[in-house]
């Protein structure tokens, strides 16, 4: 009796010893006060920082710990970057904007998005100036929007054009037994290409080299118009690496001067004419310019659908059938809501969850108009759901298609066979089973192939109605192939190129609504126990440790390799190792 009260009593101590813990960290942050107000001063300089995380949607973190500790500030939303922009357009306090960013955290549509609001801010006669100690490709891309580019005179523009790498497993396989069973529908579909071969295929080089052409077409397209630098010339710079050094890149009028930070910040001050304030895009956003106000009754609905695809209830990094069906249906009954804007950033996943989802959408799409807004990605199982829209509307970069779908499966028999380790089966049927441990059944390849194809044809047949295409002209651009947005235009997938803005305004127009505001799908809501999942004394998230741990590069291939142990089930999806550079 007396180690039960013992024991008993340690277990309400301990729990006393957590509550009194989190009520000391509430006390400490009340004692520390709300933050204050921030306020845009006059002859301010919105500076343009970029190397935060930049997601399409980020909403604030309902987490009451995260909150009070304020730990949700590393990521920014696309919509809340444009919103301020476009704020700082008419803010008599803004005086220009600073591009100030060493890198840009955002993929190459989103990064688009970004710049040619920049083009519109500049209509209002306010400048735009763009300095670094160095720029990589898409900083200069993104910077070259401005009036005046600057760099530091041991800096550099990396300008050389764009390249993919792809690892390929098939060699370390052999090696060591451990393998992936692959069962493919699509000529094109390099998600599993690497597990088949050591070397890319000519069908996914082609692929590739085409939407790495349309994509830098697109790029110095830009570039030239703001520049003055013809096409060529910019194709001949990139070959030659004609801004390895800071003088070359300003004999190639990639920047127009040399000069350091402290002669940069004079430049800034005798265009502005007076001490210059300046304000960053976080605490711009953070100062209520992150948004558009309106008291309209009507709204357009925008439901963000972004990570890939899983089926279950999914979070604000992964799209599951559960949360985006709910934001569906809510904005369906909602009777101020008269269209819907899907914006898919996805480079797919399950099929079945794709599947649930655009059943969801095609009940919708029988009360209420549908328009797709299509981000840096919106390929295989972000094509699925998207292609029964209304509408649908791509940035030129985006990365889309990919239309094909494929099984895969960890085998390691050779491996054990190696070790000295069998394993026996016993069932009471002769259904196709599939070990781990044994070579993969002849029937069990026949069913789970047939299972491929019947999901493809499905994949296929839903891209046909959806866009009112034949199934056999949807054959010939599908096979798994992956498209830019540009491209997918002239094949058919798409109907217009532009932003989110362009097809907020379709979904209006289809609605006949003129007066309107814009309402944001899903919530994400988090209840007090996940506040203990945040340490409180760091702001850095596991997946920022691992990055620190690790460098960029590494983090990027454990996460990819990472990916494979949540495939379940058929996928509709592009490559784990997609990067542009």
């Amino acid at each position: 009796m007396k180690f039960l009260r013992n024991l008993l009593a340690s277990i309400i101590g301990f729990f006393i010893s957590i509550f009194l813990i989190f009520i000391f960290f509430i006390f400490i942050a009340s004692l520390m006060g709300s933050p204050d107000e921030i306020i845009v001063k006059p002859n301010s300089v919105l500076k343009l920082d970029l190397t935060t995380s930049i997601k399409d949607y980020a909403p604030k973190d309902t987490n009451p710990l995260a909150e009070i500790l304020e730990l949700n500030d590393q990521k920014l939303a696309l919509n809340k970057i444009l919103n301020a922009i476009d704020n700082a357009k008419t803010d008599a306090n803004i005086k220009g904007i600073n591009i100030r960013t060493v890198y840009v955290n955002a993929g190459i549509a989103q990064t688009q998005a970004i710049r040619n609001k920049i083009e519109e801010f500049k209509k209002s006669g306010k400048f735009v100036y763009a300095y670094n100690d160095f720029f990589d490709q898409k900083s200069y891309y993104l910077s070259s929007v401005a009036d005046s580019v600057f760099v530091n005179p041991v800096g550099m523009v990396d300008f050389k054009g764009l390249s993919t790498e792809i690892l390929y497993y098939k060699d370390f396989e052999d090696k060591y037994g451990v393998k992936m069973e692959v069962i493919r529908h699509g000529k094109y579909k390099s998600a599993v290409e690497p597990y088949l071969t050591n070397k890319m295929s000519e069908a996914n080089r082609e692929q590739t080299v085409s939407f790495l052409k349309s994509i830098w077409s697109e790029m110095t397209g830009d570039i030239s118009r703001s520049r003055k630098i013809s096409v060529e010339k910019l194709n001949e710079i990139a070959d030659n690496s004609s801004g390895r050094n800071a003088d070359l890149a300003k004999e190639s009028n990639l920047i127009d001067a040399v000069i350091y930070e402290d002669e940069y910040k004079d430049k800034l001050k005798s265009i502005v004419a007076s001490k210059v304030n300046t304000i960053s895009i976080q605490d711009y956003i953070k100062s209520g310019k992150g948004r558009k106000s309106s008291l309209a009754k009507n709204k357009i609905a925008v439901i963000y659908a972004q990570g890939q695809i899983m089926y279950g209830e999914g979070n604000e990094d992964i799209i599951g059938q559960g949360i985006i069906n709910k934001a569906i249906k809510k904005a369906r009954k909602d009777k101020s809501v008269k269209a819907i804007v899907l914006r898919v950033n996805s480079p797919g996943g399950s099929a079945l969850a794709s599947e649930l989802i655009w059943r969801e959408l095609e009940l919708t799409k029988k009360e209420k108009p549908i328009v797709v807004s299509m981000g840096n990605l919106a390929a295989s199982g972000g094509y699925y759901i998207a292609c029964n829209a209304d509408k649908i509307i791509a940035e030129p970069t985006t990365i889309t298609g990919s239309i094909g779908v494929f099984g895969m499966i960890p085998n390691i028999s050779k491996l054990t066979d190696k070790l000295g380790i069998n394993a026996e089966q016993v069932s009471t049927n002769s259904s196709a089973n599939y070990s781990v441990f044994e070579p993969i059944d002849e029937k069990f390849y026949k069913v789970t192939k047939e299972g491929v194809e019947q999901i493809y044809n499905v994949f296929v047949t839903r891209v046909a109605n959806g866009r009112g295409l034949k199934f056999d002209e949807v054959d010939k651009i599908a096979q798994g192939r992956v498209w830019t947005g540009k491209q997918a235009l002239e094949n058919g997938l798409v109907d217009a190129l532009g932003s989110l803005d362009d097809a907020i305004e379709m979904a209006a127009s289809i609605a006949n609504v003129d007066d309107y505001r814009v309402r944001n799908y899903p919530n994400y809501k988090k209840d007090i126990k996940e506040s203990f999942k945040f340490s409180p004394f760091a702001k850095l998230s596991k997946e920022e440790l691992l990055k620190e741990a690790l460098g960029e590069e590494n983090y990027r291939l454990y996460d990819n390799i990472n990916q494979i142990k949540n495939i379940k089930g058929i996928q509709a999806r592009i490559p784990f190792i997609f990067e542009v550079k």
